[in-house]
């Protein structure tokens, strides 16, 4: 049930309570992200629950590149001979434990990838780094296929995003 809560940019919300059980993730939020924001390293966005206005999710969105060697073989075919393509970096993802189980991680994810599919600067696919093997899990769920050299980071082509073959 995710049409309950408001997606919107990082501002003055309260993020004192947040506490998804990674205490990097809840530094993150609690610190680092309206510095990043501020500095324009990265965007943050937060699902709000609109009853309580508690923070109760956010993901990061900032550029990066992938090697085109990094890409399986089965994509290479489909791809231009770049030396690297231009995708979004979903650089953290994090749900308050209090909202877990509620499709929110996978309504974050929908939100970041309609983010970029819109903006005026394009990219091939959504970039994540998991943490762990349940995130790995969560992600291939979705639809992320691993890169080839990385280890523990996914990516989503966007055009698979666009033509609603996943999510």
């Amino acid at each position: 049930m995710t049409n309950a809560f408001a997606i919107e940019s990082l501002g003055k919300h309260d993020r004192s309570a947040f506490g998804c059980g990674v205490a990097a993730l809840d530094r993150h939020l609690k610190e680092q992200a309206p510095q990043d924001v501020k500095r324009l390293i990265a965007s943050c966005f937060v699902a709000v629950d609109p009853a309580s206005t508690t923070v109760a999710g956010y993901y990061t969105l900032a550029a990066t590149s992938v090697q085109i060697t990094d890409f399986p073989p089965h994509i290479l075919k489909r791809l231009p001979r770049y030396s690297s393509l231009p995708a979004a970096l979903v650089g953290r993802l994090a749900i308050d434990r209090r909202f877990h189980g509620r499709g929110l991680g996978s309504a974050l994810l929908a939100d970041a990838a309609l983010r970029v599919i819109n903006g005026d600067v394009k990219a091939f696919a959504l970039v994540v780094d998991a943490n762990d093997n349940r995130a790995i899990a969560f992600y291939e769920h979705l639809g992320f296929l691993p890169l080839t050299s990385r280890e523990r980071s996914l990516f989503l082509p966007l055009a698979t995003f666009k033509t609603g073959t996943t999510f």
